[in-house]
């Protein structure tokens, strides 16, 4: 569907749009803050439905605007009773459809875990430097699992305060992981790519046998938790 109103996408919970970007495109004849006024009349509040800015001004005092929520937008739409009201709601309804696609969820969950473990990362980052310089990949890995900023399925069920075969299945399920032809749990690269999956080398020193463990970063543990596991 072609764009019909400018979607503000900077929040990371909802989009928005313009309230008076809105107030224009569907022809309202009431000045703005009047109307505007009387819509909140219907139950809707600032700060769950909209904010509060000022738009940018053009010589003179900026305006006050609003940045609504695409469900307010859909009530407002409909409020309005007119054929451009119902096509603009219908609009809306597409954007509400795409932004809950789980792809899309599954985007802004990567994009918030990136922002929450910031802090974290950086100090990852410079262990990252400093031991593969100094030390062996195992070594490296066994450091981060001692400072738990690598956990395995069963720890990190702990922290996400769900059962561990419940999260796995989860997993599964959702194509996270999968069981190779041993039953072991091995994560798809995409996901080792994305920074949420560790693959760790270990030799067991009785056989001489290597295989990879899968340890889940915290940039995976905040991910799965902001999914609502």
């Amino acid at each position: 569907m072609n764009e019909l109103i400018k979607v503000n996408y900077d929040r990371p919970d909802c989009p928005t749009v313009s309230g008076r970007e809105l107030h224009e495109a569907l022809g309202i004849t009431t000045r703005y803050n009047d109307w505007f006024s009387r819509m909140c009349e219907y139950g809707f509040t600032e700060s769950k439905d909209f904010y509060s800015i000022l738009s940018k001004s053009t010589g003179g005092r900026p305006a006050a605007d609003h940045m609504i929520t695409i469900p307010m937008a859909k009530e407002l739409c409909m409020i309005q009773r007119t054929d451009i009201g119902r096509k603009f709601r219908q609009y809306f309804i597409s954007i509400e459809e795409a932004w809950n696609s789980p792809e899309m969820v599954m985007q802004r969950a990567l994009a918030i875990a990136n922002e929450r473990v910031k802090t974290l990362q950086l100090s990852v980052s410079q262990l990252t430097v400093d031991n593969q310089i100094m030390k062996p990949k195992a070594e490296y890995f066994d450091e981060l699992v001692d400072r738990k900023l690598l956990t395995n399925f069963r720890d990190t069920a702990k922290e996400l305060h769900i059962g561990q075969k419940e999260f796995i299945q989860f997993l599964i399920e959702h194509k996270y992981v999968y069981r190779d032809q041993r039953g072991k749990l091995k994560p798809y690269m995409p996901y080792v790519e994305d920074g949420l999956f560790e693959l760790k080398e270990f030799t067991n020193t009785k056989t001489g046998f290597t295989d990879t463990q899968a340890l889940i970063t915290p940039k995976g543990k905040e991910t799965f938790r902001l999914l609502g596991i």
